[in-house]
């Protein structure tokens, strides 16, 4: 048996042992069925692709640009307590 160990952040790592164990196994349990099906499949057993922003991320994406080009779109400011109040409000 080899031995392999790996970093990753504390809240993922809860998170997969929350998972797993309501699976049934545990995190190295996991982890090999995830190796064995990718040399099985002689890759990544599952597609990844970059995340795509939705279209709410896209809009707002488009405003900044359009607030870049023309500075008078949009409201600024220059006290950051007065930006946070009117966005709390």
């Amino acid at each position: 048996m080899a031995t392999v160990s790996f970093r990753m952040d504390d809240a993922l790592k809860k998170q997969a042992d929350e998972l797993f164990n309501d699976l049934g196994m545990n995190l190295t349990t996991a982890f090999t069925i995830f190796v064995k099906q990718a040399v099985r499949e002689q890759g990544i057993p599952f597609e990844i692709s970059r995340e795509v922003p939705n279209s709410e991320t896209l809009e707002a994406i488009r405003e900044v640009e359009e607030m870049k080009k023309n500075p008078s779109f949009g409201k600024s400011y220059t006290d950051i307590d007065k930006m946070m109040e009117e966005m709390l409000s």
